[in-house]
């Protein structure tokens, strides 16, 4: 099922008159039927927001939001309730029941809509081992891992069979381990059942990871949207470059395997090279062809949706005319070029 969102807008009131807070500001958005759409930004950017109005728990203040064409922010009644049905959702702390058991939690949205007990229980069966927890049936959720109540979160949210899975920062507690888990368990779903997914996060490896197209929130706007690959390619948002200066460690000593700095200041310049172009001697070209050096201060190779892109962050040191001929042969060698300030710059 496919969303889109038209100029949607939500201001909430403060106590003063003028304390209002504009979380959502006109956003237009078109979020393609099956597949895995990411919406990432910092803590205040309105990206929470933005989901309790997708997810129909909260109307806009302006604005339309369609499924399939069929506009729905407007529904109320029954005919609201039974399309908040046709929504899963899974959140960061899990909201599972810790009176239940693991089979418990997952068969109560399917209890409150009076689904005969037989029914219950052979649909309970199948989503356990849909997660892998077939023998957790009858597990206390206090027994459970993280990693398991967060499965049987969303055992629970595909219940009554959604159109729409809404994941709210659904890897943010979790262990690195644990949240690749999740995140190939996500696919796999998606991938069997075909449902739209959408992902809210702030943790740019959930997006490279996970999803196929992803939009960048900032202050209640958009501030880009496309395919994963080229925002991680091409990023031209402040906002963007900074997610992906978090992801690639600009600023500290290595906190992912894929990426790896050596040295904890410098680096000018950012360079990201596309597929074949990893595999290239393009910096031995560059100093034989102009008078520069180069220092490496970080460098790794990631992979972004089955293509390889690695990213080399260096300083480039010589006169500046010569400095500029060797980055603009860089950029016509297909080489993406970002220039930034350094610590020492300051």
């Amino acid at each position: 099922m496919e969303i889109t969102l038209d100029a949607v807008t939500r201001t909430y009131c403060g106590e003063q008159p003028d304390s209002a807070v504009h979380a959502v500001r006109g956003i237009s958005l078109h979020i393609p039927a099956n597949d895995i759409f990411g919406i990432i930004g910092k803590s205040g950017a309105g990206k929470s927001t933005l989901v309790r109005l997708m997810s129909l728990l909260e109307p806009p203040d302006g604005g339309e939001i369609r499924y399939d064409g069929k506009r729905v922010d407007v529904l109320a009644g029954r005919a609201l309730i039974a399309q908040r049905r046709r929504i899963g959702m899974i959140f960061q702390n899990f909201n599972l029941f810790s009176s239940r058991t693991a089979g418990g939690n997952v068969a109560y949205p399917l209890e409150i809509c009076g689904t005969p007990p037989a029914h219950i229980a052979r649909r309970v069966d199948e989503l356990l081992s849909l997660v892998d927890l077939a023998d957790r049936k009858q597990a206390p959720v206090s027994t459970l891992s993280g990693g398991q109540k967060q499965r049987v979160a969303i055992a629970r949210a595909l219940a009554n069979r959604p159109d729409i899975l809404f994941c709210d920062e659904a890897t943010s507690a979790l262990d690195p381990q644990t949240t690749h888990q999740i995140l190939d368990l996500i696919k796999k779903i998606q991938s069997q059942i075909g449902l739209t997914v959408v992902m809210i996060t702030h943790q740019m490896e959930v997006v490279r990871d996970a999803c196929s197209r992803v939009a960048v929130i900032d202050n209640g706007v958009v501030v880009e949207h496309g395919s994963v690959g080229d925002i991680f390619i091409h990023p031209s948002s402040r906002i963007t470059k900074s997610f992906l200066a978090g992801l690639s460690d600009m600023n500290g000593m290595p906190q992912t395997d894929d990426f790896v700095r050596w040295s904890p200041t410098g680096g000018k310049y950012t360079l990201r090279f596309v597929g074949p172009l990893t595999g290239e001697p393009m910096l031995s070209r560059m100093v034989r062809r102009y008078a520069v050096e180069f220092n490496i201060r970080a460098a790794g190779v990631q992979t972004v949706k089955d293509v390889p892109v690695g990213t080399l962050v260096l300083d480039i040191s010589g006169d500046v005319a010569e400095v500029h001929r060797a980055l603009a042969f860089l950029q016509e060698q297909g080489i993406t070029v970002e220039a930034h300030e350094t610590e020492e710059e300051h």
